[in-house]
């Protein structure tokens, strides 16, 4: 029988939530009912409540564990709680919706060769509990929802291109998460913050073109370097970046060598003043196709002051409104947010598989980790 609704709970109420609910209010093909939503801080529950329109806001997971009325949980919590919150959402029946990344380790006594070890275990788990359950895991990965990788997959599809080499890079300031900069809590620095966007997207890409070539395309060698270069600044040259690193890289270089000899290069950066840089490109053997996300030049701006602009919405990281600027134009939309959360909220209500599922989630995340030990030991890491 059809389900008349799907019943939403949310576990978060940061910049993540925001974006995931911003893009569910854009949507209204399938009937969404904003349940319950728990966050730790109880000011920050409540105002989320009422921002998103949810039902009631709780303190305690425990009670949105236990609702049997809910049917999806969105995880938009930190990185080092993904896992738990997957596997206890699973073993009380729920979909899972996880924002990125899927899993880490944060035991910061470990090398990172252990910590990659540490991942590989992590993520026999979380396969493990998906196929006991039989709950659909849809990866919060918006990049492979943005309408420019849509449309480089549907001429990869049409003119059966072969991607010779791929580069991407999603590079700014800083995070607004005061967290950001500790293992601990995120599992890394920039690359697995800002990095992974672009490469799920060369990674997804590759495997629509291995699709066409009706042949299997994997990644063999990942080769990294990073490093911590803001550390280095005095305090009067740090003033303009945000980024405050304590044991994270906060610029990182990888390259990608895959079974069919292409390359790809996925950079990613804590040093990008200006605002955002979010963008792929694909050198094809009868293409360049490139895909900006952001900063787009749909619209140019020019200020002299920011009167009356407080509540204008210009783009993200940026100090000032003044000056030229490039808007973001409809940014759920462009970025794939919207498209993302359509596309989970029907493989719940239709009961089918969600684009971006469990397959592109680990095999971002176990390249990440190769990344990690290739930098520490100086080496390119071959993958099982």
């Amino acid at each position: 029988m059809q389900k008349k609704e799907v019943c939403l709970g949310m576990i978060g109420a940061g910049r993540a939530t925001e974006l995931h609910m911003n893009a569910i209010h854009r949507y209204s093909g399938v009937p969404v009912r904003c349940k319950t939503i728990v966050a730790r801080r109880w000011e920050q529950v409540v105002e989320a409540k009422n921002k998103y329109g949810f039902e009631t806001a709780t303190l305690n997971v425990k009670e949105l564990l236990e609702d049997p009325e809910i049917d999806v949980i969105d995880i938009c919590t930190p990185p080092y709680m993904h896992e738990e919150m997957i596997i206890q959402a699973m073993e009380h029946g729920k979909h899972v919706i996880c924002e990125k990344p899927l899993c880490g380790c944060f035991d910061t006594t470990l090398s990172k060769t252990e910590m990659y070890e540490s991942v590989l275990n992590s993520l026999e788990k979380i396969e493990d509990i998906i196929r006991k359950t039989n709950r659909k895991f849809m990866y919060a990965e918006n990049y492979i929802y943005a309408p420019a990788i849509n449309k480089a997959a549907e001429i990869i599809t049409k003119k059966k291109c072969r991607i010779l080499f791929a580069k991407g890079e999603e590079s700014l300031k800083g995070s607004s998460s005061a967290v950001a900069g500790e293992w601990s809590k995120t599992g890394g620095g920039t690359f697995i913050r800002t990095g992974a966007h672009p490469l799920s997207a060369i990674l997804w890409l590759k495997q629509v073109e291995a699709k066409v070539k009706n042949c299997d395309i994997k990644v063999d060698i990942v080769l990294a370097d990073m490093g911590c270069v803001t550390k280095t600044l005095s305090e009067y040259d740090h003033r303009h970046i945000a980024a405050r690193p304590i044991d994270v890289e906060d610029t990182s270089t990888v390259i990608l060598k895959f079974s069919d000899e292409s390359r790809a290069t996925i950079m990613a950066a804590d040093t990008l003043l200006g605002g955002s840089l979010n963008y792929v490109d694909l050198y094809c053997n009868d293409a360049v196709i490139k895909c900006n996300l952001t900063m787009a030049d749909m619209m140019s701006t020019y200020f002299l002051d920011e009167e009356r602009l407080d509540d204008v919405y210009i783009s993200e990281m940026l100090p000032g409104k003044t000056g030229w600027n490039n808007p973001f134009l409809e940014d759920e939309i462009m970025r794939g947010y919207t498209d993302e959360m359509r596309d989970f909220i029907e493989a719940v209500y239709y009961d089918r598989e969600p684009k971006s599922g469990i397959s592109i989630a680990r095999d971002t995340i176990k390249i990440i980790y190769a990344a990690y030990k290739s930098a520490e030991l100086k080496q390119a890491v071959e993958l099982e």
